[in-house]
């Protein structure tokens, strides 16, 4: 039985969700108003300039990224129909922390695919996604996921955008934890999520 058989039960509060906040007002969202706004990047190997390589780490992060299998498996999981499109995939992330898990829901809002985007090192390849909290989750806005690679150098890179603010959490409990604790998640999984997406393209390199 794969992971979305098991939990397709907890999908059904997430079919008809709405976002818990308003995407329309994205460009309000900043830290004068409340908001987080974080950035985050790693390299990737090189390759040889122009187009992505078949077999290289550009070709190679792209699989890791579509599987969402770069986020450290100890803090969160996505679990998602593994057959349907990218764009409006419904995503139930189970969190775990302290010995408790979470069930949140997320869903694709966009997917990003870009030949040659204008950048101060000259043009980019630009592959990835951004998804967007729905109603339940303990925090609300907005995160993109991005490939970039420099048609001229070479360079490869994972970046990661967020902007967040804690969500509307009833169990007095939890909010208590999530004020605590929350900020840290928040930097462990932009962490770790570099680190492992690094560590996953390594090994498809090498084998």
């Amino acid at each position: 039985m794969t992971p979305y058989e098991q939990y397709r039960p907890r999908f059904a509060p997430y079919a008809q969700a709405g976002y818990n906040f308003d995407p329309d007002r994205l460009a309000d969202y900043t830290a004068a108003t409340g908001w987080r706004v974080d950035d985050y990047a790693a390299p990737l190997p090189p390759e040889a300039s122009g187009l992505p390589e078949a077999a290289g780490s550009f070709a190679a992060a792209q699989g890791v990224l579509r599987r969402y299998e770069f986020p450290p498996p100890g803090l969160i999981t996505g679990i998602f129909a593994p057959d349907g499109p990218l764009e409006g995939r419904i995503m139930l992330l189970r969190g775990r922390f302290l010995g408790f898990s979470f069930w949140f829901g997320v869903k694709v809002w966009a997917v990003t695919d870009e030949a040659a985007r204008p950048a101060p090192t000259g043009p980019e390849r630009v592959w990835g996604y951004g998804y967007r909290t729905l109603e339940g989750h303990f925090e609300r806005g907005q995160i993109d996921f991005t490939l970039h690679k420099n048609l001229a150098s070479g360079a490869v890179d994972f970046r990661i955008h967020a902007v967040s603010q804690t969500g509307r959490i009833r169990n007095p409990f939890y909010w208590l934890g999530f004020k605590l604790f929350g900020r840290m998640l928040q930097r462990r999984f932009a962490r770790q999520s570099l680190q492992r997406m690094q560590q996953l393209v390594a090994k498809q390199l090498i084998n």
